[in-house]
């Protein structure tokens, strides 16, 4: 990646970690009356810790109603100073969420895990969380990777210097009640945008012979609503596609494409016009959603096509804002799960995209996102997917949940990206498929810009003859 030196991070894990990355499975959309809780006295209503539990370098009490625990400066590791609880049971590929409120009397970065209570320590929840004196509720869905009941819910507080942390309403939850499983539990299915290209092109061409195979093909199916420069108010463009799709109790795709130098000045190229621009935009993104439940994927290409930005601080600056998103979408969105996107399965080395994906700030979110708007079968985005994650557990000791876009992978890739002939529509939106999610991000029809076989038709612009030939993958 050129002379880019990306932040190393330190491989926190107690133990080994799965190699692959955990999936849903075939999670379906209907919810339960009531979640399942697994943790003991959550809540600290008893004046009582037990039976949560305090190591080494730890003193702990319950004060005001929440659980205090005085961390010791004399620390190196994260598990020097662990708190937590233990002798829960977990199910091997069952969805469950994580949910806690905290604050702490200095800025830190702690590690939360759910994982095996005796060595090797196996983990399958693992994220760091920012806390500071602002108290915040954080919700942190996965699906368990272990079948156990030795499991341990672990705060790991080392090697931050000395500081307070202060933890209430702690619930660990089995999928099906108050959002065990993310804003899939949250929602019916996923959003079909009414105002997509496609559905308006329809709607405004009734009488075209192309019309109604396009309807039924396409603008029917639910697809990502892309968000950028062209957006205006960014907040209330979010707000209400997402209050859209919240009161049809759907879950909305979203994609946040406006990072500076977008596409390298491209077919695509735009984007904010400063950092500052850009950090503005992306907080007033997040505030968009709010507590809606959401699926964001952050910035098509941007960490893909660092090597065209002409040197090392435009970079760094790049990978920064990367991470300032993932930090305001964790933040500030708490019921949404965000991707970063990882290029594609024939672009960028694994390894490499782990080291850039680390840097970028994955851990603070979901995962990462595969082939947007790009024509790799899911077969082979997913043997990608595992090698980044091969790389992530062993450089970092965590792995990530992955998505797929499949809008026009359904005859795989020639080798162009550029409206290609003979690509055809993929798996229409659905939950596990090879990934964690299968999404048309990728607004079929939507040109990639002038070439290949739409050569007068500039980046974004619908055209119903693309769409026909993705159709019959002409």
């Amino acid at each position: 990646m050129g002379s880019l030196t990306l932040a190393s991070a330190v491989a926190f894990a107690c133990g080994p970690v799965p190699e692959t990355s955990p999936g849903t499975g075939t999670v379906t959309a209907d919810v339960q009356a009531a979640a399942t809780e697994l943790v003991v006295n959550g809540t600290f209503s008893s004046g009582t810790t037990t039976p949560w539990w305090n190591g080494a370098n730890t003193a702990s009490r319950v004060e005001n109603g929440q659980w205090r625990v005085d961390v010791s400066g004399s620390t190196s590791n994260p598990w020097d100073a662990i708190i937590g609880q233990s002798a829960i049971s977990l199910t091997s590929g069952q969805a469950y969420t994580l949910a806690f409120t905290a604050s702490a009397t200095a800025s830190v970065s702690v590690r939360v895990t759910v994982q095996m209570e005796s060595a090797p320590y196996t983990v399958t929840l693992d994220r760091q969380i920012a806390l500071d004196a602002t108290s915040r509720r954080f919700s942190l869905p996965f699906t368990s990777t272990l079948s156990t009941g030795q499991g341990q819910v672990t705060f790991q507080l080392g090697g931050r210097g000395a500081f307070t942390l202060r933890l209430d309403d702690i619930s660990l939850s089995t999928s099906g009640g108050s959002g065990g499983s993310g804003p899939l539990g949250m929602t019916s299915g996923f959003y079909v945008d009414p105002n997509s290209n496609p559905a308006a092109w329809v709607r405004a061409n009734g009488g075209d012979s192309r019309a109604s195979r396009i309807q039924s093909a396409i603008a029917s199916k639910p697809g990502a609503r892309w968000f950028g420069n062209w957006s205006g108010d960014i907040t209330s463009a979010v707000s209400s596609f997402v209050g859209a799709a919240d009161a049809a109790d759907k879950l909305p795709v979203l994609v946040a494409y406006n990072i500076p130098g977008r596409d390298c000045g491209s077919h695509s190229g735009g984007g904010a016009g400063s950092p500052e621009a850009y950090r503005t935009w992306i907080s007033a993104f997040a505030a968009g959603i709010g507590n809606r439940p959401a699926i964001v994927l952050i910035e098509p290409d941007a960490l893909a096509q660092l090597d065209c930005l002409s040197n090392d601080t435009e970079r760094q600056t790049r990978v920064g804002l990367l991470r300032y998103a993932t930090e305001q979408l964790r933040d500030r969105a708490p019921n949404t799960w965000a991707y970063l996107d990882g290029g594609n399965a024939g672009w960028i080395a694994a390894d490499t995209m782990a080291q850039r994906l680390e840097s970028a700030g994955a851990r603070n979110i979901r995962g990462f996102v595969l082939n947007v708007s790009n024509f790799y079968t899911t077969a082979q985005s997913s043997s990608y997917a595992a090698a980044v994650n091969t790389a992530l557990s062993n450089r970092y000791g965590y792995t990530l949940p992955f998505v797929v876009d499949t809008s026009r992978n359904g005859n795989g890739s020639n080798g162009e990206w550029c409206n290609p002939a003979g690509r055809k529509l993929g798996t229409p939106s659905q939950i596990g498929g090879g990934a964690e999610l299968l999404l048309w991000v990728k607004v079929p029809g939507d040109s990639d810009g002038s070439c290949g076989i739409a050569p007068g038709v500039p980046a974004g612009q619908f055209s119903p003859d693309l769409a026909i030939r993705l159709i019959d993958g002409t």
